[in-house]
């Protein structure tokens, strides 16, 4: 798996244990039960944390613990299964996450744009996938319909400007 963050292909930053694993020493992403029975010695490491969400564990379990994470793993099951999108929003929008929301498990080359605009600033993606593949998908479309976390103008916004505009122009005249 290859891991694109902010739209740069990087080196993976974190290791992604089980729930009965040994920690490495490093940075590790957890599953929820791992982080809710051990948090306490998991925050005492002095490494980078992160918790990985299965599809249906709300990110409202871990909302009192966002200061002492670094990477928030929502999986993706499969294409079907939006709710991750869902959760991004909520953890930017309504948390106020500014830490690393990574896209894991079925991450698809037509979703990228939308897991961008939801506020995903990391996905694990499949090794065929290259920069150029990226770009693509992200750039596939011009203008957004509407509002999401990467605060982009929607099309409605775009339309308001554009008649305030006019109608400046016509009051000038």
């Amino acid at each position: 798996m290859k891991l694109i963050k902010n739209g740069n292909f990087v080196e993976q930053d974190f290791v992604a244990v089980g729930a009965d694993d040994a920690l490495p020493d490093g940075a590790v992403i957890v599953p929820l039960e791992r982080w809710e029975t051990e948090r306490d010695s998991l925050v005492t490491r002095n490494t980078p944390i992160g918790v990985k969400l299965e599809s249906g564990q709300h990110p409202e379990r871990i909302r009192d613990d966002l200061d002492h994470l670094s990477v928030v793993a929502l999986d993706f099951p499969i294409y079907r299964n939006g709710r991750a999108y869902s959760y991004a929003r909520l953890l930017r929008d309504r948390y106020g996450y500014e830490g690393e929301v990574r896209a894991v498990g079925n991450v698809l080359q037509d979703q990228f744009y939308f897991m961008v605009r939801c506020g995903f600033d990391a996905l694990e993606v499949q090794d065929k996938i290259t920069p150029e593949v990226f770009e693509q998908s992200v750039g596939a479309f011009t203008y957004a319909y509407q509002a999401a976390a990467d605060d982009r103008p929607t099309v409605m916004s775009l339309r308001q400007r554009l008649a305030a505009r006019a109608g400046e122009a016509r009051a000038a005249q």
